[in-house]
């Protein structure tokens, strides 16, 4: 640094303007060279090791700026490979949806052709192509719903409907089935079917002298299964005649047909004027027998709260040998909560609706029944009994009024429970404190009988339930309780 600074600082003030060089190589400086001059001259010398750093820097700046023009200039070679890369995907996802496309038309071109094929064997004069194309539409229409709509626009319907016609037990059974998978989960199929004459065919082959096959009847009963699940068709169906040959056929047939049977008759019991057709028949006394049959039961529950519905309805059901007490029975099926509902339901409507089949309920023993089911049935089980057992308590004491009121001119005496004060009581009648004790202890006594009658049915049911011998006999402490209970014992 110290050699530095010497050197520049000579060389600086050598080429100085008023300055010379001796002859004997000394030189001197002229006394007229200014101290402002001099610190200039002073300061550009100390700092040259700064201008040496500065050129360092400057040097690094250009080196880095080469090297990023050199980076920059193959930047726009890598973005090209990049684009062109980039833009061969696109044509290539661009190309490919068009090769599937092309694919699928052309699969659904040939399924297309293969239903139109199908289609026109169904209308061949050989009996055995048209039987091999209702079989093809069997097949085709089973689980394919765009097959139905397409196979029925392109009028696959009324030649089906019209081979039931054939005396082939084969072609009807294969026509049949194939109308069957034609309907499903199309309504518009459903209505086509009945309007080109399917119920009408079916029930000519019901009618048919000699012994029709079995899987042909199975078949019919399928379809009217199918058919009757559509409202339009209703009607039609029970108008037709074939509400009683389901009504035959849950009665004798296979077990798959009495089930088909039975919702079918479910569906055609919705519409009002078929209960009119179903009373014709013997159908609600042997749906009252059936049940009990638990696999069965909620659905013959079913059809008869469709039935009860009706005036006529409930009068049929409350003529049924046994009906009420049958009834009445299902109210206790605490292991199964639909038949509760139902079967609640169905008595509710005929004691708002009769007299006397509330008088009937009563001496079946619905009252221990309800007030069980008030306290471990369902929600709407619970709605249901709570609205009898009010109907059925009102109904009692108009009854107890008309027994203990006297002579005909005086005034009735009222039940504690439909109001009315002691005092007006006693002076409408003066035996009216007498009448009142009489029903008080008759109401006590009803408690009582009911709730020993309640226990011991619970007692009967955890009995079964643990599998215990049916001569079980209770101890003698469970016997003190049921005899001295009150309505506080009542199980919770």
């Amino acid at each position: 640094m110290a050699k530095c600074h010497r050197n520049d600082v000579a060389s600086l003030i050598l080429d100085r303007p008023g300055t010379a060089t001796a002859a004997g190589g000394h030189s001197r400086i002229w006394t007229v060279f200014s101290g402002s001059a001099f610190r200039r001259v002073i300061f550009d010398a100390v700092s040259c090791g700064g201008g040496s750093r500065q050129r360092n820097r400057r040097r690094e700046e250009e080196e880095f700026i080469a090297a990023t023009a050199g980076s920059t200039a193959k930047a726009p070679e890598k973005r090209k490979a990049v684009r062109s890369e980039k833009l061969a995907d696109l044509l290539s996802m661009a190309e490919t949806p068009e090769a599937e496309s092309d694919a699928e038309t052309k699969l659904k071109e040939d399924a297309l052709e293969e239903l139109k094929r199908v289609a026109r064997g169904l209308q061949a004069e050989d009996l055995a192509t048209r039987k091999d194309a209702a079989r093809s539409v069997r097949l085709r229409a089973k689980e394919d719903s765009e097959a139905r709509v397409t196979l029925a626009m392109l009028g696959a319907i009324p030649p089906l409907v019209g081979m039931l016609d054939s005396e082939d037990a084969d072609s009807q059974i294969a026509s049949l089935y194939a109308m069957l998978n034609l309907g499903i989960g199309n309504d518009v199929n459903k209505a086509a079917i009945v309007k080109a004459g399917g119920v009408h065919n079916m029930l000519k082959l019901i009618e048919s002298p000699g012994d029709p096959n079995p899987s042909v009847l199975e078949a019919i009963v399928a379809n009217f299964l199918g058919l009757s699940a559509l409202d339009s068709n209703k009607p039609v169906i029970g108008s037709s005649g074939a509400i009683p040959f389901l009504v035959k056929t849950l009665q004798s047939s296979s077990p798959q047909a009495k089930q088909d049977a039975l919702r079918a008759l479910y569906n055609l019991s919705i519409f009002a004027s078929n209960v009119s057709v179903i009373l014709e028949t013997d159908l609600i006394p042997f749906l009252l027998k059936t049940l009990g049959d638990m696999e069965v039961s909620e659905r013959v529950l079913a059809i008869l709260s469709n039935v009860v519905s009706t005036p006529e309805g409930r009068k049929a059901i409350s003529r049924a040998p046994d009906a009420l007490p049958i009834l009445v029975d299902a109210l206790n099926w605490n292991d199964s909560p639909g038949c509760q509902e139902k079967a609640s339901y169905i008595l509710m409507v005929m004691a708002h609706k009769a007299y006397g089949d509330r008088q009937a309920m009563i001496e079946a023993g619905i009252v221990s029944s309800l007030l069980e089911l008030t306290l471990l049935g369902s929600t709407l089980a619970q709605k249901r009994a709570s609205r009898m057992l009010e109907c059925l308590r009102v109904d009692k004491g108009k009854q107890v009024s008309e027994n203990y009121g006297g002579n005909s001119g005086g005034a009735a005496v009222s039940a504690p429970i439909c109001g009315g004060s002691a005092s007006s009581s006693s002076s409408a009648n003066p035996n009216a404190g007498e009448v009142e004790d009489m029903m008080m202890s008759e109401e006590k006594k009803a408690v009582k009988q009911l709730v020993q009658q309640s226990l011991q049915n619970n007692m009967k049911r955890i009995v079964k339930r643990a599998n215990l011998p049916q001569d079980f006999v209770p101890s003698d402490h469970f016997k003190s309780l049921t005899s001295s209970s009150t309505s506080k014992s009542l199980p919770f």
